[in-house]
């Protein structure tokens, strides 16, 4: 079992994982966790394969693979809990949690603070009735304290963390704080966790001795820093898609006419860009926050400070939970967003994922590599979208816009994106790999040895390719990759060493129908591309 202990652990793990947004908690008043410097007092993730110093009463405990190591509680027969650490009076525990079944109604899954033993405890917990409740136990049945609505779906992670400082009791879930009471029956206790007659998985177990302040703040009341000229550089506007009115949205602001906040802590990041309301986000530094997806909420402007500035070890969504129902955009699909001069490193899923309607997206001069899965995918029904300026390298699953070949009752008519001024560094596959948009607009981006293709357009989506520069690009551009075939247009582009020809066939709309736009000459583009793209390169 690997321990965490002292201030610097919580740069990597005190975050607050934005995985059940604020769309689940409509009827609340949502209050961004605060950050703060914080003592770790125990944490563990699981990762070494036991679960030593864990006291355990009832169901069936054991440390399994799901995705990377988890504590699992197995049954749903029994009222089982787990136990750790030491006697501690004021107590922030944190843990990501995945409810698996549940036996009977009013079950919960929970993580646990002032645990006297496993009957006498405080908790804060999923229920299957459509709630999230904070509640005690004191030797007998559950006693509920506070309780709000949510959405808890099976299969799915989320972040509880439960605050217990003098006699106040805070709740939060991705982020947000939902419930609180005041209560005075136990003074202190251990950490722990709980499947009232529910199995599930627990991971990155994390407990500090910060809470949040005794009051909840407004949105008026974030801090605004001024940030130097040019530091945190959030002016200019997108050409392409992200620049047409449509969908109730003109163009793609962000967070202008909001705070500006600066953030270089997990913490301070993801307690950010779940917030509510128009917000200008500078990150500062590196920062590593847990594994899994982020999501972002609407009108947010992300900016990295100067060229050092990213996320490493999860990645960012940008939309609501996937719904395969859902055919029409939602009124309340997550939209106007930017995202601008951050490194992209390690990320345990996707490194962006824009999914489920969302629109009016600008990303721009990123540096993106060697995650796990894609590095920016744009799927169901997204559109409006501009991805532009941007180094890729060094990671085969590029860019994915359409998921599947069966979607096309989410997509078809939508996924308009522009894709311009990119360089696509060796990365063998999906620059992009599209289905159903149209029109899909790629032009003047530099291709390096790209070793499988380079646009392949697929499942009827409507392509044009011009301006582009491919060099030593086998299959450049095409239509029969794999899968129903696509259409697409090719024309002025520049193909050099041993680069193949272009596969296309069919018409496709002009994306001058939404947009203006002006082509640099296609032999100029490797120079300008490689001068441009990636971070460091934006001005004040």
């Amino acid at each position: 079992m690997r321990r965490r202990r002292g201030r610097g652990a919580v740069t990597l793990l005190a975050a607050f994982t934005a995985a059940v947004t604020a769309t689940l908690f409509g009827a609340l008043t949502l209050t961004a966790v605060p950050s703060a410097f914080a003592a770790t007092l125990f944490g563990d993730d699981f990762e070494d394969g036991d679960a030593t110093g864990w006291s355990r009463s009832g169901g069936s405990w054991s440390v399994v693979a799901d995705g990377s190591r988890v504590y699992r509680q197995s049954g749903t027969s029994a009222d089982a809990r787990a136990v750790a650490g030491a006697g501690w009076a004021n107590q922030a525990v944190q843990a990501r949690v995945k409810p698996i079944a549940f036996n009977g109604a009013g079950r919960h899954v929970a993580v646990l603070a002032r645990a006297q033993s496993t009957s006498s405890y405080y908790f804060l917990g999923l229920s299957n009735t459509g709630s999230v409740v904070l509640g005690k136990r004191l030797g007998g049945a559950p006693v509920t304290l506070d309780s709000a609505p949510a959405t808890v779906t099976p299969g799915t992670w989320h972040t509880l963390r439960l605050e217990a400082f003098g006699t106040t009791l805070r709740g939060f879930v991705g982020g947000v704080e939902v419930v609180s009471a005041t209560d005075a029956s136990i003074a202190s206790g251990r950490a722990g966790l709980a499947g009232h007659y529910a199995s599930a998985s627990f991971d990155d177990v994390l407990v500090t001795d910060v809470a949040g302040p005794s009051q909840p703040p407004s949105p008026t009341a974030t801090p605004t820093v001024t940030v130097p000229p040019g530091s945190c550089a959030a002016s200019g506007a997108p050409g392409g898609f992200a620049s047409v009115n449509a969908w109730g949205q003109n163009g793609t602001v962000g967070g202008a006419g909001g705070p500006t906040v600066e953030v270089d802590t997990a913490g301070e990041l993801i307690s950010a860009i779940g917030r509510s309301g128009p917000l200008n986000i500078c990150v500062r530094g590196m920062i590593t926050v847990p594994a899994g997806m982020h999501n972002v909420a609407s009108d947010k402007t992300i900016v990295g400070i100067g060229s050092d500035a990213g996320i490493s070890g999860g990645g960012l969504t940008i939309g609501l939970p996937a719904d395969n129902a859902v055919t029409s955009p939602p009124a309340d699909a997550v939209h106007n967003i930017i995202i601008r001069n951050l490194t992209f490193r390690g990320a345990s899923d996707d490194a962006i994922n824009v999914q489920m309607f969302s629109h009016h997206v600008w990303i721009d001069h990123n540096d993106l590599c060697c995650g796990y899965d894609g590095l920016v995918d744009i799927k169901r029904g997204s559109s409006y979208i501009t991805v532009s300026w941007n180094r890729t390298h060094d990671h085969t699953k590029n860019m994915l816009l359409g998921h599947d070949d069966g979607n096309a009752a989410q997509d078809t008519g939508r996924l308009k994106v522009t894709y311009h001024h990119n360089w696509f560094d060796r990365t063998p596959q999906r620059n992009p790999r599209v289905r159903f948009g149209e029109p899909v607009h790629v032009f003047n981006n530099y291709y390096l040895y790209n070793t499988d293709t380079g646009v392949a357009c697929q499942a009827n989506a409507g392509c044009l390719v011009e301006g582009n520069y491919f060099e030593r690009v086998e299959e450049p551009v095409t239509n029969s990759y794999a899968g129903p075939t696509g259409r697409c247009v090719a024309r002025n582009n520049v193909f050099v060493e041993d680069s193949g020809a272009p596969d296309c066939s069919g018409g496709v709309q002009e994306a001058s129908a939404y947009y203006r736009y002006t082509l640099d000459d296609p032999a100029s583009v490797k120079a300008i591309v490689t001068a441009g793209a990636g971070v460091g390169k934006i001005g004040g």
